[in-house]
């Protein structure tokens, strides 16, 4: 499946911002869906998981509270919205599809990756 983010942005500290990652090429609904990020300098970390009907989520503990992951089977999209946003959030955030039903929590369970879009949050 082939994955393109969209979204990422310059944005202060307490605002919001969400990406969207559009799929294309196999069925969106047998895939779980994660987000990931790397800051510079840093491994490249999970942020949150969600299902393939979407009813199933599973956050990491620095964006719990603050961040949603969604996702629109028809769209063929998944969704993060961020809120609260810190300037500890700014990094290149990652879309990742695994095949499967549940949620996956750890990079090496995604089969595809997107190109990455940037965020950076000013203090």
């Amino acid at each position: 499946v082939q994955l393109v983010e969209f979204g990422g942005g310059l944005v202060q500290a307490g605002g919001s911002l969400r990406l969207s990652c559009a799929a294309s090429g196999r069925t969106f609904s047998n895939y779980v869906m994660g987000w990931f990020r790397q800051a510079p300098g840093k491994e490249r970390e999970f942020v949150a998981t969600i299902n393939w009907s979407g009813d199933t989520t599973y956050y990491a503990d620095p964006v719990k509270g603050r961040f949603t992951i969604s996702r629109d089977n028809a769209k063929n999209t998944v969704y993060l919205q961020m809120s609260s946003l810190k300037p500890e959030d700014t990094a290149v955030y990652y879309c990742a599809a695994g095949a499967g039903y549940q949620t996956y929590s750890q990079a090496h369970d995604y089969d595809s990756w997107g190109q990455g879009t940037q965020v950076t949050v000013s203090s």
